[in-house]
């Protein structure tokens, strides 16, 4: 369930809401808020975007009510976009993808023209001697909108893992390699997340790799995993190892 919350509750009166009706904040995420007993709920909250949802619509109806009892709320009903998510819903699962955001952002980079590519980076290396950029905004803004898009696009985790090392000082180069990635979404704009419904108890499965050394100027490695429950994909991260290791599994 999608909610609205009027601009003049503030975030502590609804933390203690939350708290009085018996919801627990989350440690690593201090905008989720759970609820266990009699059935389990989650809100999470992003300033004046609520969104409330768990195993049980009864459970969740009666929180949403208990909220419109000490807040003006406005409910959306059933969710179907959220801070740039899409969420559909069939009889099999959830999809759930940023279509309208890539679309945003080609726009935005002025490539929606662009001729799409299959993959988000080249087999070449980075020329790091080639051209300061003159005025780096342009790059950190990009840079900073596929970071957002890597919350339903894992495939772009590396390569996006790749391109953030050089927000400080980005070269032509480096800009290029942005632009990749950007022709690369716009022959993959319907991608997302599919998230399907378990007949039986799913397991838990998780798999981790590192190149070795991969990163030229300091041989340092790039790690990365994935955690599925039964056949969704639940957690992914690909980012730089602080040391340099000695092994790939390091």
């Amino acid at each position: 369930y999608g909610l609205k919350q009027a601009p003049r509750a503030w975030y502590d009166k609804l933390y203690g809401a939350l708290l009085s009706l018996g919801f627990v904040g989350s440690k690593s995420d201090h905008s989720l808020f759970v609820k266990k007993e009699p059935h389990i709920v989650f809100i999470l909250v992003y300033v004046d975007d609520i969104l409330v949802t768990g195993p049980s619509s009864s459970a969740c109806k009666s929180v949403i009510c208990q909220l419109s009892a000490l807040f003006p709320i406005k409910d959306l009903g059933s969710l179907h976009y959220f801070l740039g998510l899409e969420v559909k819903r069939s009889s099999k699962g959830i999809f759930v993808s940023q279509t309208k955001y890539i679309l945003d952002l080609l726009h935005k980079a002025k490539m929606d023209g662009a001729k799409p590519c299959v993959t988000p980076l080249s087999t070449s290396k980075f020329d790091h001697s080639s051209p300061l950029l003159a005025d780096p905004t342009e790059y950190r803004s990009l840079v900073g909108a596929l970071q957002y898009l890597t919350w339903t696009r894992p495939d772009l985790s590396f390569a996006v893992n790749l391109v953030c090392q050089f927000m400080h000082c980005p070269r032509l180069s480096h800009l290029q390699a942005v632009k990749r990635i950007l022709r690369y979404l716009k022959g993959s704009i319907d991608c997302g997340l599919w998230f399907s419904k378990s007949v039986s108890t799913p397991s838990i499965t998780a798999y981790s790799d590192a190149d070795w050394a991969g990163w030229s100027i300091d041989r340092k490695s790039t790690g990365g995993f994935c955690v599925f429950l039964g056949h969704s994909l639940i957690s992914w991260s690909a980012k730089t190892q602080s040391t340099v290791a000695r092994s790939s599994t390091a």
